[in-house]
Parts: structure tokens; sequence; C-alpha cells
């Protein structure tokens, strides 16, 4: 049985779950709960408000596989806490993992053992979060999600540039620059992707046009780092 989002009446039951899921390891308050429901101003009858979202949440999960399965939410001491299976599958939890297994696999030298770790956080962090919602929570998951999804490319930039595939390199260096056209580490895997092409030009073009974007926006220069890759490209 799949708890889909159309079941939910509004924004706040859904935002209250996801939120219950994410903190199932450990009991979450009724004041906390509810200063994530209503993130700007909580209703004088927040206690009544949260009680029935509440009673509406178990109303979802109280389907017999679901309860057979374990999944219950405990309520007691103005507290309440998802039960949940100990091999159950959460997305921001996976992706969490499986950044850091594919950035260790990488660092070992295995870019093939990386690939389906990488691809695991591409496919989760690149969906919405709670499409539509506000609040405190929800912005520090899609910050966190959006980090760990500047990783996979930077990732999948360097498990196609040590296969032997930099034109799929470049696309996902270019994907990331999308994204954040500060971050130098996505501007040195294009680089580097551009000379595997052969485009030693359009490499030092793009050297120069984050040399400019830094200069111009940030104040800064590019890292040391940044400037070796560029020395190295001129030799």
């Amino acid at each position: 049985m799949v708890v889909t989002e159309r079941q939910f009446r509004d924004r706040q039951g859904r935002r209250a779950f996801a939120y219950l899921v994410y903190c199932h390891g450990r009991p979450v308050s009724r004041a906390e709960l509810a200063q994530l429901v209503w993130p700007e101003e909580t209703p004088q009858a927040w206690r009544a408000a949260l009680s029935a979202l509440i009673s509406r949440i178990r109303t979802l999960l109280a389907w017999d596989n679901l309860k057979a399965g374990g999944v219950s939410l405990i309520g007691g001491f103005g507290q309440y806490q998802l039960s949940l299976p100990a091999d159950t599958w959460v997305d921001l939890e996976a992706a969490s993992a499986a950044i850091d297994e594919a950035e260790s696999e990488l660092r070992l030298g295995r870019p093939q053992a990386a690939f389906g770790h990488a691809g695991v956080v591409y496919a989760i962090a690149n969906r919405p979060f709670l499409s539509g919602d506000d609040g405190e929570w929800v912005e520090a998951q899609r910050r966190t999600l959006e980090r760990q999804f500047l990783r996979s490319l930077d990732c999948l930039s360097q498990i196609w540039l040590s296969t032997g595939q930099p034109t799929l390199a470049i696309e996902t260096a270019m994907r990331a620059i999308e994204v954040d056209p500060y971050r130098e580490s996505s501007c040195r895997f294009l680089i580097r992707a551009h000379i595997a092409c052969g485009n030693r030009a359009t490499a030092i073009k793009t050297y120069h046009h984050l040399r400019r974007l830094l200069a111009e926006e940030l104040g800064t220069d590019p890292s040391a780092e940044t400037e070796a890759l560029f020395l190295e490209l001129l030799q």
C-alpha cells in the first residue's frame, strides 16, 4: 500500500507527514510539529487543529497491510512518533547515503561502482520536494537536495571522463553550471571534458568565462586548483 499525495486534504497534512517520516527515528513534540505546519503564524486553536490533522494521518495509515507491516503513528506526553519497519526506504536518507558512497567509490578509483550510487542521487534530488510548500524545514531540505544534485553531477562528470565518454561529461558538467554558475569543480570537469574531446579553444574560453564571472559577480579569482588546470592547459 502506498500513501499518495492525492490522499492528503491539504498541504499542511502532507508537510506534517513528510516531517514525521523524516524524523521517524525520534519523537516530535506537538510544538515542533505546529511550527512546521504553520511556519508563519500559529493559530490560537493550534492544539485542536493539530489533533485533527494527526487524526487524518492516522486514518490514512489505518490500512491492514500497513499495520501488519509495522507502520503506526504513536502519540503521548505531547509528542508524536511515526514507527516504520527497519527496511523502510526513505528517499532523503537514500540520497544522503548514496552520494557518500558514490564519492567514496570514486576516491578508490572505481567509477563503474560509483555509477549506480550517483544515479540514485540524481534521480531523487532532481525531483521537486513538496512542490508549492514553504517554511524553514522545507527550504532547508531543498537546499540539501540541490547540493546533493550538484555533487551527483560532478560524480557523473568524473565517471564519464574516467570511462572515456567526455561528451557525456560535457552534458553533466553544463547541467551543474546551469544550476550554479560559480561552481568551480563543475567548470573544471567541463574544461577537462572539452580537452578530452579535442576542443582546446573551447576549454580556454570556458576558463576565461569563469574567471570573468567570478571577478564581476563575486569580486574574487578562481581557486588555485582551477588556475593550475588552466596553466596545464596552456602547456
